[in-house]
């Protein structure tokens, strides 16, 4: 019977804490009440910057929203979010317009010129108001290694319509967007396979 009652008090007190927890966290939220588009940056040495990017794009489809996707350095192979996106044409416009990592490519005129190509989709799709999202993946890679001028590249995403979401993924984010951006996630890479022998798979990384 001890026990018992030990339990049922357990779980008042459980109760009562978590009422309290609930009223507290009501109250934050109903004071958020700002919408906004927002600028994105996922950045830093772990796995998944692209992967929590294409999953706001899902989930942006579920919400029957537009959604442009521009893909820098990506291009050379096929990935499974492509085939999952050509299933929803009228909502998704998905472009992988690279050609390979630097190192594979060798050819850095042809890198600058088809990251150029590829900006320029992205600055149509920021522009184009029927687009509600715009994710220009891997483009952190792009400025990095001064394919295109960062100036240029904040020039736009400052001035992007005040409710379009923009995503930018990519390791070494400059401090100049990350200044400017709304919301920042660093990818911390704790432990990867790769480092074990473990090839690229499907379904994980492409």
């Amino acid at each position: 019977m001890a026990d018992a009652a030990d339990a049922s008090d357990r779980d008042a007190r459980h109760n009562t804490k978590m009422k309290k927890v609930k009223a507290a966290h009501d109250r934050i939220v109903a004071a958020k009440t700002r919408e906004k588009g927002l600028l994105i940056v996922h950045t830093g040495n772990g796995k998944g910057k692209t992967s929590a990017a294409l999953g706001m794009v899902v989930r942006a489809i579920g919400h029957g929203m537009k959604v442009g996707v521009i893909q820098f350095i990506k291009g050379a192979m096929t990935t499974g979010e492509k085939v999952v996106f050509d299933a929803f044409p009228d909502q998704v416009e998905f472009k992988p317009m690279g050609e390979g990592f630097t190192w594979n490519t060798q050819d850095r005129a042809r890198d600058v010129a088809v990251a150029r190509e590829a900006w320029d989709e992205v600055k149509r799709m920021i522009a184009d108001p029927s687009y509600q999202m715009v994710l220009a993946d891997e483009l952190n890679i792009v400025l990095r290694y001064d394919y295109l001028p960062l100036d240029e590249v904040l020039a736009v995403l400052a001035a992007k319509d005040e409710m379009k979401h923009v995503i930018v993924t990519g390791r070494n984010a400059p401090d100049a967007l990350i200044d400017i951006a709304d919301l920042v996630t660093d990818m911390t890479m704790v432990k990867h396979p790769f480092r074990a022998g473990v090839k690229a798979q499907k379904g994980i990384e492409f």
